[in-house]
């Protein structure tokens, strides 16, 4: 039986790069993967959809040339080149993780994983079977797309996000379920393209975990833009009708008629079928529960990524694919500083047009902690370069706390607001506080100015608003 100080079992985000981390501490390192590296993320999820965002926003560029004073031919969508375009994307990123597992000598096994006991996994592929013992597990399994009740994902008329990024026709009337990050994008993904969206949510907002006044906003350029938005209300029912597919509202007696329904309420964690439970492994509900260290009540199991609870994001399962390959090092002797992840200094972004960002805190959210908030905002119609660039619709919102002005929050709507919202991780992760955004010189002109602007505005020093 081959000997691994660690096997991780999952290639994806979180997986390949705890992989990789532990590797580069000098630990013999397996990494077990039942289709491609790169999991979701990079082959049917954060890659491929931002190329399929890429062409629609191109493409809606290309048809606001006029304002620019350019004279365009008419521009025509082809629909089956867009979606190969971003199958060889990601086709590429997913040979560019083969490269680096390959690279720090990281031995790969093709093949579905079952936990035997706490050290030993046996896998299965087309070749037959092996067994490996490892020291050390980490179980990085992701999660899969979650039905609605009651109704099976068809492929053609009820999909999921797998299957709205492969279509071979662009549908005419498409609904979609679900008005979080993965709804919206695809919301205005197919009506950038001229699809007819309906999309609908149960909570009171689009975006439900966003601030408010984003989601405000974006549901009205989505409106001005033509697509019909429903928010609180209720699906009692879906019927597949072979070429079209029913959706009965509670709150009105005629069903919506779509040629094709997205189902994008949330995911289901990939943890039955892998032996789990049989080595003793602790659930609650779907996840794997752990500890800051990533431990799960089997010590020599570790756990990370969409299979754990938390917020299921890319960047937040490659970190703590790092910290759980640091906290293994230091079971295994090693002396290394660990400081558990601060979940409440995650970025999250939609990729959608105007692009949304947040981080930390929503004003009402803050609030309701108890915290004495005060809010410093920047709108982009004030930025120079974001009129010039045609994208001036839009706001930088930061919540700092009084009088000291520590941020415990930002919220951006508008351009490269996923780009921005990095500057204010980095300096709630160091602690600055709003004065010292206020007083860091921004290149004119940028956008990120707006981020100091917005900063200023907290001690009523903006200059530009």
């Amino acid at each position: 039986m081959e000997r691994f100080h660690v096997a991780v079992i999952g290639a994806g985000p979180g997986g390949y790069v705890a992989a990789i981390r532990a590797a580069q501490l000098g630990l013999r390192t397996a990494v077990i993967e039942r289709e491609k590296p790169g999991g979701i993320c990079l082959n049917w999820g954060c890659i491929p959809t931002k190329a399929l965002l890429s062409s629609a926003h191109l493409y809606a560029k290309i048809k606001a040339a006029g304002e620019f004073g350019i004279k365009n031919a008419s521009a025509e969508v082809d629909f089956p080149a867009i979606i190969t375009r971003s199958r060889k994307v990601a086709e590429g990123m997913a040979g560019g993780v083969d490269y680096l597992i390959k690279k720090n000598k990281i031995v790969y096994i093709s093949g579905d994983a079952t936990l035997q006991n706490r050290h030993v996994i046996s896998i299965q592929s087309g070749e037959g079977s092996q067994d490996i013992h490892a020291d050390r597990i980490i179980v990085a399994t992701g999660a899969r797309a979650r039905p609605f009740p009651g109704v099976d994902f068809n492929g053609t008329t009820i999909i999921d996000y797998r299957k709205a990024m492969s279509l071979e026709t662009m549908p005419e009337r498409l609904g979609i379920i679900g008005a979080g990050a993965i709804g919206v994008e695809f919301a205005d993904f197919y009506a950038a393209l001229g699809s007819k969206v309906t999309l609908l949510e149960a909570l009171p907002q689009i975006l439900p975990n966003e601030d408010p006044e984003v989601s405000r906003l974006l549901q009205r350029n989505f409106e001005k833009r033509g697509l019909t938005v429903a928010v609180a209300v209720k699906v009692t029912s879906i019927t597949d009708r072979g070429q079209k597919v029913m959706v009965q509202l509670e709150s009105q007696a005629d069903a919506l008629e779509f040629d094709c329904l997205l189902i994008a309420t949330g995911i289901a964690a990939n943890t039955e079928g892998i032996g789990l439970k049989e080595a003793g492994v602790k659930l609650v509900r779907d996840r794997i529960e752990v500890n800051d260290h990533y431990q799960t009540s089997v010590s020599s199991i570790y756990a990370i990524g969409d299979c754990i609870p938390g917020p299921a994001l890319a960047h937040v399962a490659s970190h703590e694919g790092i910290l759980a390959a640091e906290a293994i090092k230091n079971s295994l002797g090693g002396k290394l500083d660990y400081t558990p992840l601060d979940y409440s200094k995650i970025p999250a972004c939609t990729y959608c047009h105007p692009e949304v960002a947040s981080i930390g805190y929503t004003e009402e959210k803050a609030r309701a902690e108890g915290m004495t908030v005060k809010v410093g905002r920047f709108p982009f119609s004030a930025s120079g370069r974001a009129r010039a660039q045609g994208e001036s619709e839009g706001f930088i919102k930061l919540v700092a706390t009084e009088p000291y002005g520590q941020i415990v929050g930002a919220h951006i709507i508008g351009p490269s607001a996923t780009e921005l919202i990095n500057e204010i991780s980095l300096g709630m992760h160091w602690e600055l506080l709003a004065e010292n955004l206020g007083r860091t010189i921004h290149a004119h002109p940028t956008l990120a100015e707006g981020i100091m602007e917005a900063a200023a505005a907290l001690g009523g020093e903006a200059i530009n608003i």
